[in-house]
C-alpha cells in the first residue's frame, strides 16, 4: 500500500494523463474562434512617416492610403506640427435577391505630432497624392511661435 502511494506521488503527473485523451477534439470544437475573433479586432495602423532636415526647411511624408484629401487635418501650433486624418467605410454584401448577408464598418483614426522649430508657418505647403501627404515646413532665421492652419493643394 505504502509502495502504491509513493507511486503515485513520486510519478510524473504527466505519466497519469488519459493518453485517449483527443486534442484535436478541443480544436474542432472551437474551430477558428481565435482567428475570427482577432481578425475582428481593430488593429493598430499609425501613420508611416518619414521627417526630413535640411539647412533651409523640414519635409514631412506621411503614408495615408484610402484617405480622402477632406479626411485629413493639419495644423501647426507651438512648434509642433500636428497631422490628424480620420476614415470611415462601410460595407454591405447582399445575396441575388438583395438580402443583407454581412454588414460591416470600420474607423480608421490617426494622429501624429512632431516637434519642428522656428518654421516661417505662413510659408508651409503641403500636397497629398496616391496616399502620400508632403508637407515642407521652411525654416525661420529667428524664433517664431504662432499658430497655423495650413490647407493641402
Amino acid at each position: 500500500m505504502s509502495e502504491e502511494l509513493s507511486n503515485v506521488f513520486n510519478d510524473d503527473p504527466m505519466t497519469n494523463f488519459d493518453d485517449d485523451f483527443d486534442l484535436g477534439s478541443m480544436n474542432d470544437f472551437f474551430g477558428d474562434l481565435d482567428k475570427s475573433f482577432f481578425n475582428a479586432m481593430p488593429k493598430m495602423n499609425p501613420m508611416k512617416t518619414d521627417v526630413t532636415e535640411n539647412k533651409k526647411n523640414y519635409q514631412v511624408t506621411a503614408e495615408l492610403p484610402g484617405f480622402k484629401k477632406n479626411q485629413i487635418h493639419m495644423d501647426y501650433r507651438h512648434n509642433t506640427l500636428r497631422i490628424h486624418a480620420v476614415h470611415n467605410v462601410s460595407r454591405n454584401v447582399k445575396n441575388n435577391k438583395g438580402k443583407v448577408l454581412r454588414s460591416e464598418r470600420s474607423m480608421s483614426n490617426v494622429n501624429r505630432a512632431f516637434y519642428l522649430p522656428n518654421v516661417k508657418f505662413n510659408k508651409i505647403s503641403a500636397s497629398y497624392d496616391g496616399g502620400l501627404l508632403k508637407v515642407t515646413l521652411p525654416k525661420a532665421a529667428k524664433k517664431i511661435d504662432n499658430s497655423h492652419r495650413i490647407s493641402i493643394k
